[in-house]
């Protein structure tokens, strides 16, 4: 299946604005959570390269009372994770090009889409869209020249040919000289081809928002509660989405280690590019965490299940995105999540990997 969600919006009017919701807004929560290190934190030897260690341990994983946060950030609940490997940077462009070359893998976005598997997800009788439109496309960030209302994502993302993950903005765009900066573009299959490929796999949500917590116990930011965004992540400064001041120094997607690491050492975990967890995504899934004392290395729910687009199975998304500004998502925050139709790729959206000691000598 090839960008069904993507594909909604152009064919549904109605779905429009629900559609670049899911991919644009996410409003993160102030935590509630302490942590500490678990009897299953082993040390370990021979790390892989390019990952660092985070030991694991227990957690309050959401928020409860923040004004700010989506009900599905909610309610707050305890966690245990074992330790695991991460990678300190979200997968760069180099790292997913050697992959590209060793295994000739051809991304989602690279792919016309089949009308036959959008039909599941749209109204019965809705009209076939023009072979023009059924082509190799992704979403592209696309900034108006003035203000418009943040309630009509269709604004600033266009629809376009050619766009790809060495073509992020469209065809005649390139990653030329930026081997450093992540991969974008990708849809959730692309990145569990990847991992699979490098021996490692996909960061749980929960394995996610521990680590992005940095062993900083209740901060609301990997970094803590500075809310000098432009100092510690790559984020929209202005009025979104017409102005970016760059205070930050970037507009669009900055090269990895730009800002300071977390306390675990891991790079970006705010702002930069959303990234996948391996997760589905279920907007009642912590509800069904808290009936229990405490929830060991969850894997997420068995199922999708989006009440605002029940017909569309999601994973989460995690961190936030060179797009997040106060005044529209503040999805910077460690509680923030984003639901994705796996097959979709984006201009903001990435990975990273995980690995454990197991998986990585096997």
């Amino acid at each position: 299946m090839k960008h069904q969600r993507i594909f909604i919006l152009m064919l549904v009017p109605a779905i429009i604005t629900l559609l670049y919701s899911c991919i644009s807004r996410s409003n993160g929560g102030e935590t509630l959570a302490y942590i500490s290190h678990s009897a299953s934190s082993e040390i370990v030897t021979n790390p892989p390269g390019g990952m660092v260690w985070i030991p694991g341990g227990d957690f309050t994983m959401g928020t409860n009372d923040d004004p700010q946060a989506r009900d599905d950030e909610k309610p707050a609940h305890k966690v245990r994770v074992d330790g695991f490997w991460m990678d300190a940077t979200e997968v760069t462009n180099a790292q997913f090009s050697a992959f590209v070359k060793a295994t000739g893998y051809v991304t989602t976005a690279e792919k016309a889409p089949d009308w036959e598997e959008l039909k599941k997800q749209v109204p019965p009788g809705t009209a076939k869209p023009p072979d023009s439109v059924l082509v190799a496309s992704s979403l592209v960030f696309s900034p108006p020249d003035h203000k418009v209302s943040l309630n009509d994502p269709g604004q600033w993302w266009a629809w376009t040919k050619g766009a790809d993950w060495h073509h992020p903005q469209g065809e005649n765009s390139s990653i030329k000289g930026k081997d450093n900066f992540p991969v974008s573009q990708v849809s959730w299959d692309d990145a569990m081809a990847y991992c699979n490929w490098a021996h490692k796999r996909l960061p749980t949500e929960a394995e996610w928002e521990f680590a992005a917590r940095g062993g900083y116990g209740d901060k609301k930011y990997p970094w803590g509660d500075d809310k000098d965004y432009a100092k510690h992540a790559n984020t929209w400064d202005g009025h979104f989405p017409d102005v970016n001041t760059k205070t930050d120094g970037f507009v669009l997607a900055a090269p990895v280690k730009s800002y300071d690491p977390n306390g675990y050492g891991l790079y970006d975990m705010a702002g930069n590019v959303w990234e996948w967890c391996s997760d589905w995504y279920r907007a009642d899934y912590y509800a069904q965490c808290v009936k229990q004392n405490i929830v060991y290395n969850p894997q997420g729910p068995n199922n999708s299940l989006d009440p605002e687009e029940p017909l569309v199975q999601k994973r989460v998304n995690r961190g936030g995105s060179f797009l997040c500004n106060d005044s529209y998502c503040s999805s910077y925050r460690v509680t923030a999540r984003m639901k994705t139709s796996p097959d979709t790729g984006l201009e903001h959206c990435g990975f990273r990997c995980v690995t454990t000691q197991q998986l990585w000598k096997n």
